[in-house]
């Protein structure tokens, strides 16, 4: 329930701390999951001190047990193990501290773990964050590869030392953090988001060696993985040894099976790319050499053919062609006007026989009365009538006198 307050009646710290006290006292005991990240055994106390913390966020809380409680797991839990703890809220009023008052603990064992990463798999899964449609290609020459890793680590020298070697000019943005315990999971985010919002960086590659799995789970963290789920830079997973297989393989955009392995994925090898290009000049080489000879066939075949060699040699004997077709056009059109030429000369001739004319030469006449038509008969004339006489060389005038 509120408590009424007013700047001119406010309550005392001491019953803040009462009523806080009093709110948390409600409280049952309640079963918490976590790691144990500072662990105080004092010889000859009674009490066991521990802090509790979650390994996804940067949360946690002080826990208290009695010596008898903690000495039932004290064999198999020690700091960096997952507890499983049945404790009661408390609240200390003198300090305004809140702690967990520890009944029962209990060491989360392998196989449960295993479990809920599978149960965890399954649920990413349904979510389509690990479908192969999602992974980005990785580029064929990085500028630039972000690389988060342990400091001064073997898979951190496995990375620069191998892709160096096969690519001396890469350059690397390294972001050295924690790759197991309880600040691991926060570290490894914050480092991926980092890298992922620089420009600049091609790739990520997240590095770690062998590991149990107790020392891989922060890279089954659901937090991580939905973090390295919405990164623009294509992700590399390098964790572990072949048999490992956290669930930062599933989300990844490729998954290599060392660090060494992640250096020769992600960057070429300049030897070989420069054998590559060597190969390819040398078939291009051969490939246009190849080309030109046949090329060069075919033009000398080209020029050995008749038409090339003697490109007159089809015109001559057409030549010779024309010129008899054209004498025999020419004794064909002599004859015909020959022939044409005689036949004239003869019907001019009979044309000539069969003239007036020729007639009138021999001395007859042709009498034409004054319409202009031929006297045939006598009796077509009348006495006194004036008629006309054409002659050969002339015509005159005629009278009739009968």
């Amino acid at each position: 329930m509120a408590v009424n307050t007013t700047p001119e009646a406010p309550l005392p710290v001491g019953e803040v701390s009462r009523l806080i006290g009093g709110w948390i006292d409600r409280l049952g005991a309640v079963w918490v999951e976590g790691q144990i990240t500072q662990l105080s055994r004092r010889p000859g106390a009674g009490v066991v001190f521990l802090t509790l913390r979650d390994p996804s966020y940067d949360i946690s809380v002080s826990v208290t047990c009695y010596r008898q409680v903690f000495d039932a797991v004290a064999d198999v839990v020690s700091e960096g193990a997952r507890v499983v703890v049945l404790a009661k809220p408390e609240w200390y009023a003198p300090r305004g501290q809140l702690s967990l008052r520890a009944a029962e603990i209990r060491p989360v064992g392998v196989g449960e773990l295993l479990a809920r990463l599978e149960q965890l798999k399954k649920a990413l899964a349904r979510e389509g964050l690990f479908a192969p449609e999602r992974k980005k290609p990785l580029p064929f020459l990085p500028q630039l590869i972000g690389l988060v890793c342990g400091r001064a680590s073997a898979a951190e020298r496995d990375v620069l030392e191998n892709a160096r070697h096969r690519w001396p000019a890469v350059r690397f943005e390294v972001r050295n953090v924690a790759v197991q315990g309880v600040h691991a999971v926060p570290q490894v985010v914050q480092a991926v988001k980092e890298l992922d919002a620089l420009d600049d960086v091609d790739v990520i590659i997240v590095a770690r060696g062998g590991g149990s799995v107790e020392d891989l789970l922060p890279f089954s963290d659901e937090q991580l993985i939905r973090t390295v789920a919405q990164c623009r830079t294509p992700v590399v997973s390098a964790i572990g040894h072949e048999p490992d297989n956290p669930l930062l393989d599933h989300v990844a955009d490729l998954r290599a099976s060392t660090p060494t392995d992640a250096a020769k994925k992600v960057v070429p090898d300049v030897g070989e790319e420069y054998e590559r290009v060597r190969l390819l000049r040398d078939r291009a080489r051969r490939c246009v050499a190849a080309l030109v000879d046949r090329e060069e066939r075919g033009l000398a075949h080209a020029l050995a053919r008749p038409s090339i060699q003697d490109p007159h040699r089809m015109i001559d004997a057409r030549a010779d062609q024309v010129a008899d077709l054209l004498d025999r056009a020419r004794r064909c059109l002599r004859h015909q006007l020959d022939r044409a030429d005689s036949e004239l000369s003869h019907t001019h001739a009979r044309v000539v026989a069969l003239s007036p004319a020729a007639t009138l030469k021999r001395g007859y006449a042709v009498l034409q009365r004054a319409d202009g038509h031929a006297v045939r008969d006598p009796g077509e004339v009348t006495s006194g009538e004036a008629l006309r006489a054409r002659v050969s060389e002339g015509e005159f005038s005629v009278r009739v006198d009968t």
